[in-house]
């Protein structure tokens, strides 16, 4: 089965405290909510201490129109993915040696907050010595199952290509898409919780000899994946597009839909796998909010341990949408897991929709 190799992040330039975007918050929103104080209690109920932005806090004090943050996104997003993407191919952590650009066979590009045509992995292949015949598959429109996705999409491409090196880079600017003139409470509570994010992955299939490069004892393959969209469910999640941009669409719903849906759908992933529950031994959950952990746990009847790796992302970096699972997985892969131990790969989206994975350490 197609294994994952290594995942590194390119971590964006300026760091902002929760108490800094709380303050920005209680500026922008208490002319328009009498209960302000009481609504601030999300920045802190989160459990968030800090993220990052591609932009200082006051660039977002001004009006920026959609052309001017999709321009920041496309520059961003090309260098920050350039850094990731070598960053993942030269990390000793996980390579004794640097993969080449010249041996990628594809490259899955997700995101979901920002547009560009060429796409961003088309612009990065001009400024990094690729073949010129490496596959060009960008992802847009997964929100947060996107970096489960894209391991998904790419485990399937090895599978079928099973010499193929393949990455998976995902590029989540969400501060971009932030509206000043947006005072709902949906864009309240993602100006507490967003964040941006960069990371790519690394992917072999059957057929690579990763013993010549891969320094770790045990690495997970990906043993089997599930989409699943839920019917009728197009308003729990998404954007509003709008003349300035993306305005975002989150329910308030989400954490009761996840205690009351997502159980069913593990189960019945790993029922078709042979394994149950009780034998998954890490939890790689892309960690949307507190409030989303918490049904987690709810929902799967785990204990706190095993979302604390997802909880440490959320508190460092807050939500990055499809990249955070990636940070996550990084976290796991840097550990030294036992031969033969599973983990459940999961991560929820747009659609309403989730995404599975299934990996096993070998």
């Amino acid at each position: 089965m197609p294994s994952i190799i290594s995942v590194a992040e390119a971590v964006p330039p300026f760091e902002i405290k929760q108490e800094q975007a709380m303050e920005f918050a209680r500026e922008l929103f208490s002319s328009n909510f009498k209960d302000i104080e009481r609504l601030l209690r999300a920045f802190q109920n989160g459990q968030i201490l800090k993220r990052h932005f591609v932009n200082d806090i006051d660039w977002f004090k001004e009006d920026r129109s959609f052309e001017e943050k999709n321009h920041s996104y496309i520059q961003s997003a090309v260098k920050l993915g350039k850094q990731a993407i070598e960053n993942c191919l030269q990390d000793k952590s996980f390579l004794t040696r640097e993969i080449g650009c010249p041996e990628i066979d594809a490259i899955f590009y997700i995101s979901t907050t920002g547009i560009a045509t060429p796409s961003i992995e088309a612009r990065i292949m001009n400024e990094l010595p690729f073949n010129t015949h490496t596959k060009r598959i960008p992802i847009w429109g997964l929100g947060c199952a996107g970096g489960a996705a894209g391991l998904s999409r790419a485990f399937e491409y090895c599978r079928a290509y099973p010499k193929a090196k393949v990455l998976v880079l995902s590029v989540e600017l969400c501060s971009l898409t932030f509206q000043r003139d947006d005072l709902s409470k949906s864009n309240l509570i993602g100006t507490s919780l967003f964040a941006d994010g960069v990371a790519c992955v690394l992917i072999c299939g059957d057929d690579v000899d990763i013993r010549e490069f891969s320094r770790k004892d045990t690495s997970p393959v990906i043993i089997s994946t599930q989409s699943t969209l839920m019917p009728d469910s197009l308003d729990v999640m998404g954007w509003d597009i709008k003349n300035s941009g993306l305005y975002v669409v989150f329910s308030r719903d989400i954490p009761s839909i996840i205690e009351s849906w997502l159980k069913p759908n593990v189960q019945e992933f790993l029922e078709d796998n042979q394994i149950q529950l009780n034998q998954i031994d890490h939890f790689v959950a892309h960690p949307g909010g507190k409030k989303v952990l918490d049904a987690y746990m709810k929902s799967l009847n785990i204990p706190s341990s095993m979302t604390s790796t997802s909880l440490e992302i959320l508190r460092n970096y807050g939500n990055m949408s499809s990249a955070t699972i990636l940070y996550v997985l990084r976290q796991f892969m840097g550990n030294n897991i036992p031969r033969g131990s599973y983990g459940l790969c999961t991560a929820l989206g747009p659609g309403f929709s989730s995404e599975l994975l299934l990996l096993r350490w070998e």
